[in-house]
């Protein structure tokens, strides 16, 4: 079992690189709560244990911790720079500028293609749901006019079509939810990168 002492410390390793005031926060918010579940009772061990895995709380503050905070975090500077120093970040700009932007339009493109995907994949449910709905009307409108062998035939593609859109759109539905769970992951595989870079 863990003291409050060593999950507070785990807790602070875990959050270093995030911005200062976050951590101060969340690390103040934790030792409050252990602070109050003791207060009614609870031995340090249990309240720390309803608390959950030092690691799982870890995780959820660092999804919770919007990307652009960590990196402007991490990219603003601890120090002045010198009049040499900024000479080479201008000098060198044309180059590290060019990287930069070239990772940003990778990432954007990776991003858009799948979520292209995804709307492609809802624009082909709603074609066929709309397929069906018209040869099941139209299937009723040539059978009110007398060509009863076509009109069923049409109403039979239709109904038909109505059965796979419902499995195509369990389908989408399936595909949507999986695109969404994938870019939170990469989200926070990208934001644990600046805050293991940040430890090391």
């Amino acid at each position: 079992m863990m003291t409050k002492q060593e999950f507070l410390s785990k807790l602070r390793s875990g959050l270093v690189g995030l911005p200062q005031n976050e951590v101060e926060e969340r690390f103040e918010f934790y030792r409050e709560m252990i602070d109050d579940r003791m207060e009614e009772g609870i031995s340090e061990e249990e309240a720390i244990s309803d608390i959950g895995d030092v690691d799982e709380v870890i995780s959820r503050i660092i999804s919770e911790i919007p990307l652009t905070k960590i990196v402007k975090e991490k990219i603003t500077p601890n120090k002045k720079f010198k009049a040499w120093e900024i000479v080479l970040l201008i000098l060198g700009s044309p180059i590290w500028l060019s990287l930069i932007i070239a990772a940003i339009a990778v990432v954007l493109a990776v991003y858009i293609s799948l979520w292209s995907v995804i709307i492609s994949l809802w624009a082909a449910f709603g074609s066929v749901v709309g397929c069906a709905f018209g040869g099941i009307l139209s299937g009723a409108f040539f059978v009110i006019n007398g060509n009863i062998i076509k009109g069923i035939a049409l109403i039979g593609a239709g109904i038909t079509l109505l059965g796979l859109s419902i499995l195509f759109f369990y389908g989408c539905k399936a595909a949507t939810d999986g695109i969404i769970k994938l870019t939170k992951v990469i989200a926070l595989k990208i934001k644990n990168c600046f805050v293991k870079k940040e430890e090391a």
